[in-house]
């Protein structure tokens, strides 16, 4: 494979893993309103793990150091397919939509 399609395979799978924590995410107070705390304590495991991963990783997907290796672009989304803007506060928003989750799941769970 030429070194643009690896990049863009690379690209593909981040984009892809994004967006299956980005629901990951969002099914924690969605479990928790449905009263499920066993699957909203799940997926927010789930993502302590990723948190895990990316702290381990300098605060980076490993996904972000294999795209380095095939290109010189880097901008923010230089390896995933999101805008430039949602690629910069990525961490941003979805850390605070997942903390405002695991609040939300907090309370349904002390107030049933």
């Amino acid at each position: 494979m030429t070194p643009a399609a690896v990049l863009r395979t690379v690209k593909v799978l981040h984009t892809v893993a994004w967006a299956a924590l980005v629901l990951v995410i969002a099914m924690v107070p969605v479990a928790a309103w449905r009263g499920d705390f066993g699957q909203a304590a799940v997926f927010a495991a789930i993502m302590f793990v990723e948190i895990a991963v990316l702290a381990a990783n300098g605060m980076k997907c490993p996904l972000t150091t294999i795209a380095g290796r095939y290109t010189d672009d880097r901008r923010d989304n230089f390896d995933i397919y999101l805008p430039l803007w949602l690629a910069t506060y990525n961490k941003r928003i979805f850390g605070t939509l997942f903390v405002l989750g695991l609040a939300f799941a907090a309370l349904r769970w002390f107030t049933r």
